[in-house]
């Protein structure tokens, strides 16, 4: 009988070891930031690569005006963004998150639309991006406290009157939606996401049924777990409707429908999740992270449009 239990506890044991290394793994795939072989077809890396620069757009981009701002996060962080004043003196000030695996540079186009629609531009590397601190990507939920601080800090350099506008895409588009359900003050006059996803477990489960024909329990609830120790964070808390639900700021949703890395379904879960003044714009074929590629006109249009009705 002694020899049985034995050979139980080496059996669960050897599963326990098999799940935690299974957890980190995953944990490692889509929490550290490196260089991620999923990212090979629809997503925030390949849609930045394709993009084409226009010389305008990024001379002005890549000129002397710009400076390095930074900031310090609630963890010890050190923060940085990319601040670029508006041709004319302006109070009012665009805030853009990148996506996963982005970073500041590579939001330039959506810097210039604001820079021709008169704002100051703020682009922010989110933690462990570009030439911010972190060893963890935080998927919007630590990020929106990051974005807390950082529109205070517009209001410090610019002002206490400053009008803002918050503007993310892809994983930038959840941070901005976490962001909303956050204490803001009352300078920020709306918010712009571009296909963000409706909760962080909600992608996650979705991108490992994209990459893995396995089960999600028990990795998804161990990978959970292996987030906590690991990030400081549970991966389940970074509920974008639920944030959405304590929203009180204006807010357009813009979604491509062929987008295949955050499903188009989606954008009626967090369309739905807030009772603010909202308008939704779906951009018809555009693929993930590619709606201001495919028609940048109309998108500049409907931006400013929307804009209008709450500087």
């Amino acid at each position: 009988m002694k020899k049985v239990w034995i050979t139980i506890g080496i059996v669960l044991l050897l599963l326990a070891g098999g799940l935690v290394f299974a957890g980190n793994y995953f944990y490692n795939y889509a929490f550290v930031p490196s260089e991620k072989d999923f990212l090979a077809d629809d997503n925030d890396a390949q849609a930045a690569a394709d993009n084409k620069p226009t010389d305008t757009a990024l001379t002005w981009f890549k000129g002397n005006t710009r400076k390095n701002w930074y900031i310090t996060s609630e963890d010890g962080l050190k923060l940085r963004g990319i601040y670029l004043p508006a041709s004319k003196k302006s109070d009012k000030t665009a805030i853009i998150a990148h996506g996963y695996m982005g970073d500041a540079e590579s939001m330039y186009q959506f810097a210039d639309m604001y820079h021709r629609l008169g704002y100051n531009v703020l682009v922010p590397d989110a933690r462990g991006h570009g030439k911010s601190q972190g060893d963890y990507i935080g998927f919007g939920w630590p990020e929106r406290k990051d974005y807390v601080k950082w529109i205070h800090e517009v209001l410090s350099q610019n002002g206490s009157k400053e009008n803002i506008i918050l503007h993310g895409v892809s994983m930038g588009a959840a941070t901005v939606m976490m962001t909303s359900g956050e204490k803001l003050p009352t300078n920020v006059k709306a918010i712009i996401e571009d296909c963000g996803y409706s909760s962080i477990q909600a992608e996650l489960i979705y991108q490992y049924h994209q990459l893995f024909d396995l089960p999600t329990f028990p990795i998804i609830p161990v990978t959970n777990l292996v987030t906590r120790l690991r990030a400081g964070f549970f991966f389940t808390d970074g509920d974008v409707t639920k944030q959405l639900a304590k929203n009180k700021t204006p807010m357009l949703f813009i979604h491509g429908s062929a987008d295949k890395f955050v499903p188009f379904t989606m954008l009626d879960k967090v369309y739905n999740a807030t009772n603010v003044p909202k308008e939704k714009w779906v951009v018809d074929g555009a693929a993930h992270a590619q709606s201001f590629n495919k028609d940048p006109k109309r998108y500049e249009e409907k931006v400013k449009s929307f804009l209008s009705r709450y500087e």
